[in-house]
């Protein structure tokens, strides 16, 4: 079992203040890669569609996201006469505490020294690490539902309501691309899950990382975590033309400035879990010039490259209907990731029991058509659809 050694020395106060300290060293690194990261998006987004975007907060617009946030705390926090105001208080931070307590479990580097005690530069290391980020994700709902729902309102309410079916739909699908991961890493530790792709330094162990080993739960992962963090084309919960806001319709200033802050935290938490499960975490060329910085560096830059798909997503599709959300997580997603999830699980069995591939492959495939077959029958048939004032074939027959 992994576990961090500077709790194996004994809680004195120099222990304390150490926890403490990466505690404020997490919280203020995901501070400032949101405000690096709306600025970004701004900016990429933009470009991508000839516009100039933020120029005018400091040098290239980089204050922007500062300047937006000081507007925001100093704005005036309205509640809805028909709201339930315990509740309507509480939701922001119920989505935020948890994007920052699932951020928590990512391993970012490996040992260092502070104040002559060992420790991981991680802020905590679980056992069940990966069990710890999926509850965080799923208590993350509850805050963007009880925000529709104690708005008092009917957008904020339909914006709850999609947001719960949307989140549980592709939380099946995201819960089981992970278990692949799993299943092939043979542990439920983040530490762990990285370990099993190879040593921290070295391109080397690219070969070794699980994106190559599982790459069918890689991709419905990445499809799954933009649904999870409502992004487009999967941002139903906010559509604008549809819904004026969605859930956050009625808050204002500071409380939305919190939700704003949980939407680009899960960003960042889903894009870490990723890099830590599919691409051997921190691991990258070694240096020794600043040897512990650099599996930072290199953990940051795999994550930018999903943030980046994020934007890339955002501007150039168009946003899915609702009944197309719904077919893509429960008729195509949840029975690709049960197919492969059984697939992985045989080759796990016969690579542990010693089957020759001659006997695990058919195996596999037999088992696959199976359970295709099986959905394939399971599935509901959509009926034609008879538009008013039009005539269906039978009727132009018969006439």
């Amino acid at each position: 079992m992994i576990s961090d050694p500077l709790l194996s020395e004994g809680v004195d106060l120099t222990v304390v203040l150490i926890i403490i300290g990466k505690a404020l060293f997490v919280f203020v690194l995901l501070l400032v890669t949101v405000l690096i990261l709306i600025w970004l998006e701004r900016k990429i987004v933009a470009d991508m569609q000839n516009r100039i975007g933020p120029n005018r907060a400091g040098p290239f617009g980089i204050l922007q996201s500062v300047a937006d946030g000081v507007k925001l705390f100093f704005k005036e926090q309205s509640i809805p006469e028909s709201a339930d105001r315990p509740v309507f208080r509480l939701a922001p931070y119920l989505s935020v505490v948890p994007a920052f307590l699932a951020f928590s479990v990512i391993p970012l580097g490996g040992e260092i020294e502070i104040a002559g005690h060992t420790t991981y530069l991680q802020l905590a290391e679980i056992p069940i690490g990966v069990l710890f980020v999926l509850a965080m994700s799923g208590i993350g709902v509850y805050g963007v539902t009880l925000a529709g729902w104690a708005s008092g309102s009917k957008y904020p309410l339909l914006g709850g309501v999609r947001a719960t079916a949307q989140m549980i739909s592709y939380e099946a699908a995201l819960g089981l691309a992970i278990v692949g991961a799993v299943l092939h890493g043979h542990t439920l530790s983040t530490r762990g899950m990285v370990l099993q792709q190879g040593p921290w330094e070295g391109w080397g162990t690219v070969a070794d990382w699980f994106f190559i080993a599982v790459p069918v739960s890689f991709v419905i992962y990445v499809i799954a975590m933009v649904a999870e963090t409502n992004r487009a084309p999967f941002d139903l919960v906010e559509a604008e033309q549809e819904l004026v806001g969605g859930f956050h319709t009625e808050y204002t200033g500071v409380r939305f400035a919190i939700f704003f802050l949980a939407e680009y935290m899960n960003m960042v938490t889903m894009s870490a879990l990723a890099v830590t499960l599919f691409l051997g975490g921190p691991a990258g060329p070694e240096i020794d010039f600043l040897p512990h910085l650099w599996p930072v560096v290199w953990f940051l830059l795999k994550v930018s490259l999903f943030i980046f798909v994020y934007f890339w997503l955002r501007s150039t599709l168009p946003r899915l209907r609702y009944d197309q959300l719904m077919d893509l997580g429960w008729r195509v997603l949840i029975p690709l990731a049960i197919l492969w999830l059984g697939a992985v699980a045989v080759f796990r069995v016969g690579s542990d029991q010693g089957w020759p591939v001659a006997v695990t492959l058919p195996a596999v495939v037999a088992g696959g058509l199976l359970i295709m077959g099986f959905l394939w029958l399971s599935m509901p048939r959509r009926e034609p659809v008879v538009r008013r004032g039009s005539t269906s074939s039978e009727e132009v027959h018969r006439g």
